[in-house]
């Protein structure tokens, strides 16, 4: 499962630094799968839209701190466990329920988004 950061987020920010995919972002902020990667081109979405890496995107919230699905690997392949979990005050970072994914599915998304 992707992580996500329910309404009780308190946007103290203290998720953001520790992602190792940069899928983490401020409220109101867009988004682009180029950051804090080194992709150029093309990059296929999980729901099989392509778009270009660079491509601003909508924000998930414009109240409080999200994760964006497409970027997020629960840190497998990185660390024991969910970084932004581990570092949360409120304990909002929590599975999404409605997306539930393999360390497969997870460690091939962190391969397609670090080369």
């Amino acid at each position: 499962m992707a992580i996500i950061i329910t309404d009780e987020c308190i946007n103290c920010g203290a998720c953001e630094p520790e992602c190792p995919n940069n899928a983490i972002y401020e409220g109101g902020v867009e988004w682009a799968i180029s950051d804090g990667t080194s992709l150029i081109g093309k990059y296929t979405l999980e729901d099989g839209k392509e778009v270009s890496v660079s491509d601003p995107n909508a924000p998930v919230s414009d109240e409080f701190y999200y994760i964006v699905p497409d970027k997020c690997t629960e840190c497998v392949g990185f660390h024991e466990e969910p970084q932004c979990a581990a570092v949360c005050p409120v304990d909002c970072c929590v599975p999404d329920p409605d997306r539930e994914e393999t360390k497969e599915q997870l460690l091939d998304r962190k391969s397609r988004l670090h080369l």
